[in-house]
């Protein structure tokens, strides 16, 4: 979307025009879910629909560009997923529940490579300190600018540079020891 168009389907939005926060949802739902799916969100996808419904509850408040905009939803997205962590670890852990047994995956060999790269980034990212993780999720998934992590993780952009520096640094260290190629 265009920096004029963006312009536009934010005033509707702010307007409450539906069509507008249908576009709006459209264009980073996505995004947000895959993030919140590869930082081990329980529900992604029902979080990634709260994170929206805090962005239509105050986007009659927000003011910027549309750069802006989508830091200021990852930052909300980020900040859902922390209240998310804080919950899961008051109340018990219940059983696993099963894999829904009807929902038709299409190609097996493709969901068994999509899969197996998924839980291996996972199980790479996992092993980043926390601030290292978000800041590399942040920076390589969402394509947000240093200052924007900075200003969506509350960090400095000097911070949010070396937590990147880590990281990189740390994954690296990572595949060459186990000899895996992401």
């Amino acid at each position: 979307m265009g920096h004029a168009a963006f312009a536009d389907v934010l005033s509707a939005a702010q307007a409450n025009a539906g069509w507008a926060f249908q576009r709006l949802f459209e264009e980073l739902a996505r995004p947000v879910a895959g993030y919140l799916r590869v930082q081990g969100a329980a529900e992604p996808d029902d979080l990634a629909n709260e994170v929206f419904l805090g962005v239509f509850s105050g986007i009659g408040r927000f003011e910027g560009s549309q750069e802006r905009f989508r830091s200021w939803v990852f930052t909300i997205a980020h900040h859902r997923l922390v209240d998310e962590r804080r919950r899961l670890r008051r109340r018990p852990a219940l059983a696993d529940e099963e894999p829904d047994a009807n929902v038709s995956g299409g190609d097996a060999e493709d969901d068994a490579l999509r899969s197996g790269s998924n839980e291996r980034v996972r199980q790479l990212l996992g092993r980043l300190a926390p601030d290292q993780r978000d800041v590399l999720l942040l920076r390589i998934l969402v394509d947000l600018t240093v200052e924007q992590v900075a200003d969506s993780l509350g960090k400095t952009p000097g911070a949010v540079k070396a937590l990147q520096r880590r990281g990189l640094a740390a994954l690296r260290k990572e595949i060459s020891t186990e000899g895996v190629s992401l």
